[in-house]
């Protein structure tokens, strides 16, 4: 028996491959299915099934071409109700996998449909638990991304989740390995943990929520304390894994399309294409188009454009290092992002040669910075880093709303803007210098290096 986790960082998402006899099954696999069928191919066994925890709202699965091209059954538990061909399970099934089995366990809270499936090895043991988005280590699914789906109000949602989590997961042996859907950095909970393999005896001495002497009531307003709007996108992505999508290679093969300087510039304006420029911050703020957005292709990419990119049919132009212009592709495809009509061929330094119009982004250093008396300060981490420590008399906007939150934007003066490390205060800054806001000037380093001079922070609150 083979079992693997194929985790992806900027997603912070897992994938599962196993393998036993010449059968292999993948669950919860991504956008581009190559990998995984090479992998089989290496290990000499065909793709039985492919299982699906639920319909994923932060990423679209890669369930739907991985079936075209091997002839793999796709499966769903119950209560799923996809448009394409499927097997859906019933609460206990048996998949039988070379000499494994699979036991379907329905785990209904973080969606109606969520699905736990408990591998059994060789010899009929209870070996490992693929538990989704129902338990994470350290957290269990947020129960709002489908209340309105479900009919249900997210109290409901956390008290099925509770009821789930108690009778189909708590009750197996606490040496059964728990394989998640997501780590830490996933928007899908609150509390996630870094590692991405654990023991269920673990989870149930650490998880909050798994503890034993937890009411009800006690669950469901600790699991739903706390919880934002999340991101636009994760609604179209459950639309894409119930309804189907175009096929990832012919979205590659549409946004490879080189474009020189005279029709990229023509595209972005016929077209009225956002411009989205990913390569490093340090690169950007030196020189950009006018109007392009920066994500670095080096942070959590795919999760900013899914945050700050509110449509997901929004035609799409690519700036990038030359030879990462396929990279860029598949990462904004893992979120269905699929309409980028070609990229800049050359890169920047195309533009820049072709003495076409640029922008840049003011900077200070984390010194200097510290040397000015009462300077405005936009902090554009997370609440939560925020609470944790910050400077005095900073304003935090969340980059994660900062379309939403525009209007609270310093209009008159001179604001210095900074993140943790410099990568999401570039981000912020090419959306408001989009906007007409010009009186910015980024902290390079961000906090991290503003902590490291003698400017006061506050105290943890």
């Amino acid at each position: 028996m083979i079992v693997e986790q194929i985790y992806t960082g900027c997603l912070a998402q897992g994938a599962y491959y196993i393998a036993s006899q010449g059968e292999a099954v993948v669950i919860d696999p991504l956008r581009e299915v190559f990998p995984y069928m090479d992998r089989a191919e290496k290990d000499g066994v065909k793709i039985k099934y492919i299982l699906e925890t639920h319909f994923h709202a932060d990423f679209v699965s890669g369930h739907i071409d991985l079936a075209k091209k091997t002839g793999a059954k796709i499966v769903f538990g119950p209560n799923a109700n996809p448009t394409f061909d499927c097997h859906i399970a019933k609460d206990n099934d048996i998949l039988q996998v070379g000499n494994v089995e699979i036991k379907v366990l329905h785990t209904p809270g973080h969606t109606m449909e969520s699905t736990t499936y408990l591998l059994k090895d060789e010899n009929g043991r209870d070996y490992a638990i693929f538990s989704g988005d129902t338990l994470f280590l350290g957290d269990v699914g947020r129960p709002d991304l489908a209340q309105k789906g479900a009919d249900l109000t997210q109290e409901q949602l956390a008290a099925n989740l509770f009821h789930s989590l108690r009778t189909k997961i708590m009750t197996l042996a606490d040496d059964v390995i728990v394989y998640p859907g997501h780590g830490a950095g996933s928007s899908c909970g609150k509390n996630m943990s870094k590692e991405t393999i654990g023991t269920l005896g673990e989870q149930k001495k650490t998880n909050y929520a798994l503890r034993s002497d937890m009411s009800e009531s006690e669950f469901v307003k600790e699991v739903t304390n706390g919880l934002k709007a999340p991101p636009a996108y994760f609604p179209e992505n459950v639309r894409l894994n119930k309804t189907g999508y175009e096929s990832f290679y012919s979205v590659l093969k549409r946004g490879l399309t080189p474009l020189n300087v005279l029709n990229f510039e023509t595209a972005a304006a016929k077209k009225n294409a956002l411009i989205i420029d990913t390569r490093h911050q340090n690169d950007f703020v030196k020189g950009f188009i006018p109007q392009s957005i920066f994500i670095g292709i080096n942070g959590n990419f795919a999760m900013w454009v899914g945050a700050i990119v509110p449509d997901i049919n929004q035609k799409l132009l690519i700036v990038a290092d030359p030879g990462k212009e396929e990279e860029v592709l598949t990462r904004l495809s893992r979120v269905g992002y699929d309409q980028a009509i070609g990229f800049l061929e050359g890169g920047f330094e195309e533009w820049k040669a072709a003495d076409k119009p640029m922008d840049s982004l003011d900077q200070i250093s984390a010194q200097d910075f510290s040397c000015l008396k009462n300077p405005l300060i936009v902090d554009v981490r997370k609440r939560s880093e925020y609470l944790s420590q910050h400077l005095e008399n900073s304003l935090n906007l969340e980059l994660d709303y900062l379309n939403q939150k525009i209007s609270s934007v310093p209009k008159d003066g001179t604001f210095y803007i900074h993140c943790a490390s410099g990568y999401r205060s570039v981000i912020a800054a090419s959306i408001l210098k989009a906007r007409g806001y010009h009186n910015l000037v980024d902290v390079a380093g961000g906090f991290s290096a503003i902590k490291e001079t003698s400017i006061l922070v506050s105290d943890n609150d």
